[in-house]
This record gives structure tokens, sequence and C-alpha cells, in this order.
């Protein structure tokens, strides 16, 4: 399974768009990519980015983007062997740093205030 987003801008981030992004099989076949009901034709690509990302707790993963004349698809996509091979279309590969949105700053902060109110709660009486 991965995840998948068409949300635009950059998705090199924690963002809301990844919490109700589609989740399906990621299928990758001579001529095209299939995720759920998206067929993607390599012929209508504009350009391919496979970014090597580490997460929060330094697991490693792969964000793949594919531009094509109206869209933008993100591919969030687990660590495997298979991605550092030739695959079947031109891809550049860059290392890609995962970056914060403001909705994931402030619900990190609100769990960080929330587990500090706990330990207060339980050591403070």
């Amino acid at each position: 399974m991965t995840k998948a987003t068409t949300a635009a801008g950059d998705q090199m981030r924690y963002s809301p768009n990844w919490v109700v992004s589609r989740r399906a099989t990621l299928k990758i076949y001579d001529d095209h990519i299939e995720c759920g009901d998206w067929n993607i034709l390599y012929s209508e690509l504009d350009a391919a980015v496979l970014s090597s990302i580490r997460s929060t707790f330094f697991i490693p993963g792969y964000v793949l983007r594919l531009d094509t004349a109206g869209t933008s698809y993100h591919f969030g996509l687990n660590w495997g062997r298979f991605w550092k091979l030739d695959l079947p279309f031109e891809v550049q590969r860059e290392r890609g740093k995962l970056g914060y949105s403001k909705f994931s700053l402030v619900v990190r902060a609100l769990l960080i205030g929330y587990i500090g109110y706990l330990f207060w709660q339980r050591f403070a009486t």
C-alpha cells in the first residue's frame, strides 16, 4: 500500500494532505503506473523525481513525484530495493528532506503539551 495525493505545491512535508491521501496499491508496468483508478502513462510524464527521505524516527522511504500536463502526483513509498533499480521510466533521483506544515507543527505542539500536562498531573500531586 502507498499513500498518494494530487495536492498542489510542495508535498515534501508533513501536512494534512497526507492524512487524507489516497491509499492504494502502486503497480508499475512497462508503459504506465496504476494506483487505484489512476493510470499514468509514461508517455504523458513531463518529469519524474524520486526523493530519498528519512521520517521523524529515521525510517527510510521515498517520495515519487510524477508531473503530467495538468496534474502533479505524489506517492509516499516505503523503503525497498526496487526503487534503487532501473525503473521503466526516466526518473531524477535526489535526496530529500521532509519539512513541516503549520498544521503539523500545531498538532505536535498540542501533543507535547498534553503529554506534559499528564506528567504534571501524575507527579505534581
